[in-house]
């Protein structure tokens, strides 16, 4: 039971305050957690209140679930209260003499949780409600037209509450079924958690058990994650140097399994997290560092926009994330040149199909003088394997996510771990059969390959209400519209399709209830969304930061809806809700996609392979950043202007429509959301 403490409306009315406030300190003390006096007497003028609305409402029947964990927030409700035919989420604000924005966005988000994750919510109408017990003028309860599975927030005061939940008994009916209080404590808790949210949960509890069991269809997240650890003891027991290969389609939770990696087990050999994502690396070590310094990301428009820039407390936090989460290319170019062993004795390497060859790897840049000499694959063999004994790299094999040139793919691995007698590697039989030459590891079975099929991570997570999502992308981008149109006639598809930047951004502020994420994204390729008004783009490593992690009314943040990511920023991070602003670079003309980049003042139609795949993965990352909605604004072009005629526009909406995309204007309440307004 996730709730801290539960009864009847009967027993509470049979227990005195300061006994329903001490089993829930016992409860605090069980969990570990510094309990303070004024969250005690917090509890008592809940339990009073309560008391009073049991009595009032003859109530005894229902059932009060006190202090409920919510894992994927790390936060608790306060009661969740039962009755017969609605779940009340109750978030108390005690001695609170008026109801703030961020309170409303709380308890909502706290029943959308419920709504989303929990199997008992998911048949029965969820009443958000704060009780800000000193508020002179709480807002009117307005009874929901239909039954909605969420109905607007509702307000209270102490006083007021009691009637309050005798209006919302008597706007609902009575169901066929009454909802049973004991089925619903009983019922799975299983939360999907962004990749941000994971990562501080592994950060501060070490373990991936819970967040693993997040939802039945994730099986193959904890087949993975034993299957890695399995392979790492049976290296470590014989003292052995092995590469690790963990495949996966996008989405399948490749990025989770390797942090578990890192902030699991292998703690105690020395680990890191490697990736060449910059803005990954940046924004995770800042949500982590924030996460143990006990700063809120969450807080919304009330919170203090300079929270992240103050504090001893916080710049060690800072410090502490520096060796767990690293920069792939800064770890390579600072050992490839000294003859000692790193500190870390397993390493995790992100996204390693798109390690560079030894080519990019030694070229130089404007930012950059190279100190390398072979590819990427093969100074990381070098560097790890000068320890003595084990040693190993875990490699993370994103598939159709190439996007820049000098990547050297699964066949450089493969040749480089043949030449190296002291590795052998561990697989899932997919590294071997990939369409692609570059990515398969060998060709046959190699003495140095174990296959084990527990590798392979092939169901999508990030899309919390239906795992078409990823399905959907693959046939729309394989120019495949039959396909994608029976996929989408089988559920709810989650891409919303519109011709209006106004429209597209409504409908994300709408979409985006509680704290849940909205942020657009385009291609880095897509110039001439400049001719659409639409041309802002996150740079550098401090924007994506706070893009991704402050809130609105801080304009830098995604849900300003000002500020798009490319490609490059948002790869291997995710937003709830998701505009992606669709561009020239990728248009459709006989017999399929049309890649293209601008030059000068003009479109030119890319002629290479591997350019045009890259842009091809371009968008497949794009439409793959959602864990709800994704929202796609296809302008209306210009015909005025030769670089965005009208007709080519019309062609991809054509086509998605085709495939199955949903015209928002068809989803009238989200097309007629208004801003919100400044706090």
């Amino acid at each position: 039971m996730r709730a801290w403490f539960a009864c009847s409306g009967a027993e509470l009315l049979r227990r005195g305050d300061a006994e329903v406030a001490g089993a829930l300190a016992r409860a605090q003390m069980a969990r570990r957690y510094s309990g303070e006096p004024a969250q005690l007497a917090a509890w008592e003028v809940e339990a009073s209140l309560l008391r009073n609305v049991v009595r009032a409402c003859g109530g005894e029947g229902w059932t009060l679930a006190f202090e409920f964990d919510l894992l994927r927030l790390e936060k608790r409700i306060d009661v969740v209260l039962l009755t017969d035919r609605a779940i009340v989420v109750l978030e108390f604000k005690v001695g609170a003499r008026a109801v703030g924005a961020g309170d409303r966005a709380q308890v909502e988000d706290y029943a959308l949780d419920l709504r989303d994750f929990h199997a008992g919510s998911q048949a029965h109408p969820i009443i958000p409600v704060v009780v800000a017990t000193e508020c002179r003028m709480p807002a009117r309860f307005q009874r929901p037209l239909g039954l909605p599975d969420v109905v607007a927030v509702a307000e209270a005061n102490a006083a007021t509450l009691a009637a309050l939940l005798r209006d919302v008994q008597q706007a609902l009916p009575a169901p066929a079924v009454p909802l049973d209080g004991a089925a619903w404590l009983a019922a799975a808790y299983q939360p999907v958690p962004s990749i941000i949210e994971a990562a501080a949960t592994l950060f501060e509890r070490n373990s991936v058990a819970e967040l693993a069991e997040a939802r039945a269809d994730a099986a193959n997240l904890q087949r993975t994650t034993a299957a890695i650890n399995r392979a790492l003891e049976a290296a470590r027991a014989r003292d052995e140097k092995l590469v690790v290969f963990v495949t996966g389609i996008p989405g399948a939770g490749k990025t989770l399994c390797g942090l578990n990696v890192v902030f699991g087990e292998a703690r105690r050999d020395g680990s890191a997290f490697l990736t060449g994502n910059a803005p990954l690396v940046a924004v995770l070590r800042e949500a982590l560092a924030c996460n143990r310094a006990g700063i809120s990301l969450e807080l919304g428009p009330s919170n203090d926009p300079e929270r992240r820039k103050r504090g001893p407390r916080l710049e060690q936090a800072r410090r502490e994330t520096l060796a767990a989460l690293q920069n792939v290319h800064r770890f390579l170019a600072d050992n490839a040149n000294k003859a000692e062993a790193p500190a870390e004795r397993v390493i995790v390497f992100d996204e390693a199909q798109r390690a560079w060859d030894q080519a990019q790897a030694t070229r130089d840049t404007q930012r950059r003088v190279s100190t390398l000499s072979r590819s990427e694959p093969a100074h990381t063999l070098d560097i790890m394997g000068r320890h003595a004994g084990f040693a190993a790299v875990v490699a993370l094999i994103g598939g159709g996510q190439e996007i820049n040139t000098g990547e050297a793919g699964l066949a450089e691995w493969g040749q480089v771990i043949a030449a190296a007698p002291a590795w052998r590697a561990v697989a899932a039989p997919r590294v071997l059969n990939a369409a692609e030459p570059a990515q398969r590891l060998a060709a046959g079975a190699p003495a140095w390959l174990s296959l084990d099929a527990g590798l392979d991570l092939t169901v999508p997570m990030r899309s919390v209400r239906d795992n078409i999502a990823a399905a959907w992308v693959d046939a729309v981008l394989r120019d495949a519209p039959a396909e994608a149109a029976g996929l989408a006639a089988t559920a709810e598809l989650p891409f919303l399709l519109t011709r209006s930047l106004a429209e597209a951004r409504a409908a994300l502020r709408a979409l985006a209830k509680g704290r849940r994420r909205a942020g657009f994204v385009r291609s880095s390729g897509a110039r001439r969304l400049r001719g659409e008004g639409f041309d802002a783009q996150l740079l550098g490593s401090e924007e994506p930061v706070a893009w991704f992690l402050e809130r609105w009314p801080d304009i830098r943040a995604s849900d300003a809806l000002e500020v798009a990511a490319t490609e490059y920023a948002c790869q291997g991070l995710e937003l709830d809700v998701v505009g992606l602003a669709w561009g020239g670079d990728f248009l459709r003309q006989a017999p399929g996609w049309l890649p293209r980049r601008f030059a000068g003042n003009g479109w030119q139609v890319v002629k290479s392979a591997e350019d045009q795949r890259f842009i091809h993965n371009t968008y497949r990352v794009l439409l793959t950043r959602a864990r709800y909605e994704t929202v796609i604004w296809v302008p209306p072009g210009d015909a005025d202007d030769r670089t965005r005629p009208p007709a080519e526009m019309d062609a991809i909406a054509a086509f998605l429509l085709a495939c199955g995309a949903r015209p928002l204007a068809a989803v009238a309440p989200v097309a007629a959301a208004p801003a919100p307004a400044l706090l």
